[in-house]
């Protein structure tokens, strides 16, 4: 059992870090690669300028019209992204892991608030997949899949809860968090989860199309 945890929470980590890494590159690669030689009059207007205001206008808060028709989505949804990256960063747990490893630190993030962003991100999961079943026109759009990748995202949280304050099963939980988070990095260049790197290539796209040959904005 202590080789498997030493496995997992060493050479694994790597492993799924760069898996996650290169993948994302590999696919942003063949993303350029395919539109400049399939569809390379799209290059023509695609501008920094007009692509850098759509991907900020669309980072503020409730600036897009389309965000204001559905603040309640759109609200959750905004803070889930924020605290999805911002959590995992600065536990102090995650801090102290770094620190052995590179010698490295940061300031980290009180418990109590911890347990509250943590406990958010929950709630928001459950709201997405609920959203999911209830309304009628996402309900629509909605596969098994897109619940078993919301499942994939909430493993990681609840584990790490229970494992943080040893509730049920510690080392088991500790093994459920460390493979639950190395399965969602190994997999995010292959599902949807790659958005983090096709949505601002997607907005760059729609923001230079509609700044540069509209003459309109696209928020």
């Amino acid at each position: 059992m202590n080789t498997f945890i030493g496995f997992i929470m060493g050479p694994m980590v790597w492993i799924s870090a760069i898996i996650c890494i290169f993948g994302l590159l590999l696919k942003f690669i063949i993303i350029i690669k395919e539109v400049y030689e399939k569809e390379p009059y799209l290059l023509s207007y695609i501008t920094v300028r007009h692509s850098l205001r759509s991907i900020l206008a669309w980072l503020i808060p409730f600036y897009p019209r389309s965000t204001r028709m559905r603040p309640v989505y759109y609200g959750i949804s905004y803070l889930f992204h924020i605290l999805l990256f911002l959590l995992p960063v600065f536990l102090m747990s995650h801090i102290v892991l770094i620190n052995e490893s590179f010698n490295l630190s940061w300031p980290a993030m009180n418990d109590t608030i911890a347990d509250m962003l943590t406990i958010g991100v929950i709630v928001a999961l459950i709201f997405f997949s609920l959203r999911r079943q209830f309304v009628a026109d996402v309900r629509f759009l909605t596969s098994f899949k897109d619940h078993v990748l919301i499942l994939i995202v909430l493993l990681p949280f609840v584990t790490g809860f229970l494992a943080y304050h040893q509730l049920f099963l510690y080392e088991w939980m500790v093994i459920a968090h460390v493979l639950s988070s190395e399965f969602l990095l190994v997999i995010i260049p292959f599902s949807r989860f790659s958005h983090m790197i096709t949505a601002p290539l997607t907005r760059a796209y729609t923001g230079s199309e509609f700044g540069n040959v509209r003459h309109a904005r696209d928020w």
